[in-house]
């Protein structure tokens, strides 16, 4: 998040480099059907490896020492983009799920804790955002709940980089994909967000990342070039917000990167969220501004807030309220921005 070499190893769906051309909303039903369910892994991870004995096992080098495991019903799709294995079953308890490269992306029994809060905590801090750069978010999440700013949003580009994802959570995940989608707000381009980002500079108000875990050579997309690609993007009085990986697995991540975009964002703040399946039921958002304050307090409060599943303005301001143990790990004496 910029090579391309490097982008092709990201672990989620939120990448950002490649060959495609745009995409937009009204693509013909050929353009957008869903591949194929039977469609043959090619090598690489099989994600129906990892289904065992009717439960599904994810491990990972980011959270050694434990796993999650899901019950599966049925599975509705694998196959293999040219980026990534591609999973997606029905679960006993948590409805359809969304796995890429191993990693559970979504469950649609709580998805909403992550995509309203990545959406709606930069959204809300600011008083008026008109154009909102999406990053990554192929599963139409971000843009449903970016859609729901019917005063004030005017146009919200997507770049995505596996087309595949798009195509997959259209047919199987409609709870997330179809609003966002069918937005005629919205313009999707598969390209590389980075490239993207060069050519739009001082351009929107709100930029949403929502990135792979920084693996190896994706360890990319947690360092400040990238931070600072966006911060080229934004428009004076600008928000980022990031995911922010884990506060009980990554403060080693998190507190450099915090460090060395302090020293050009006007603020940093980390904020987080719970979400079950997960690794450690919780994942952080790091939000950073252009020349204004931090967004630790909403600026404006939802018109109905029975769209929400999840956010609330009150949830808003004790999301930034951290652990001891994480507030003094990442700002040290200093407060959570």
């Amino acid at each position: 998040f910029f090579s391309s070499a490097l982008l092709l190893l990201l672990l989620h769906c939120c990448c950002v480099c490649v060959t495609h051309p745009s995409i937009h909303p009204n693509m013909s039903e050929a353009e957008t059907a869903a591949p194929a369910a039977e469609a043959p892994a090619a090598q690489g991870l099989n994600g129906l490896d990892l289904i065992v004995d009717g439960w599904f096992h994810e491990r990972g080098v980011l959270w050694p020492g434990q796993a999650m495991s899901l019950q599966v019903k049925e599975v509705l799709y694998h196959g293999r983009s040219d980026f990534q294995d591609v999973l997606v079953f029905s679960s006993t308890h948590h409805g359809t799920v969304l796995v890429l490269d191993g990693v559970v992306q979504v469950t649609t029994r709580d998805e909403c804790a992550y995509q309203e809060m990545i959406c709606h905590l930069p959204l809300y801090a600011h008083d008026n955002p008109k154009k909102v750069l999406v990053i990554g978010g192929g599963d139409g999440g971000v843009l449903r709940e970016i859609a729901k700013h019917h005063s004030c949003v005017q146009e919200i580009v997507l770049c995505e980089i596996d087309a595949d994802v798009i195509k997959v959570s259209k047919e199987y995940l409609p709870e997330l994909s179809k609003v966002g989608f069918e937005d005629p707000r919205v313009v999707v381009h598969v390209m590389d967000g980075a490239a993207f980002m060069e050519e739009h500079q001082d351009e929107f108000d709100v930029i949403i990342t929502d990135s792979s875990d920084p693996v190896g050579p994706a360890s990319v997309l947690f360092e400040t070039p990238f931070y600072s690609a966006m911060y080229k993007s934004l428009r004076e009085g600008g928000i980022v917000c990031t995911q922010g990986e884990c506060m009980w697995l990554h403060l080693d991540l998190i507190k450099p990167l915090v460090d060395s975009i302090s020293t050009f964002y006007t603020s940093v703040g980390y904020a987080y969220t719970t979400v079950p399946t997960y690794p450690s039921g919780q994942i952080g958002f790091i939000l950073a501004t252009k020349g204004r304050g931090p967004c630790n307090k909403p600026a404006r409060l939802p018109a109905d807030d029975s769209e929400f599943e999840y956010y609330s303005p009150e949830l808003h301001e004790a999301s930034f309220v951290l652990p001891a143990f994480a507030k003094k790990a990442i700002f040290g004496s200093s407060s959570n921005k």
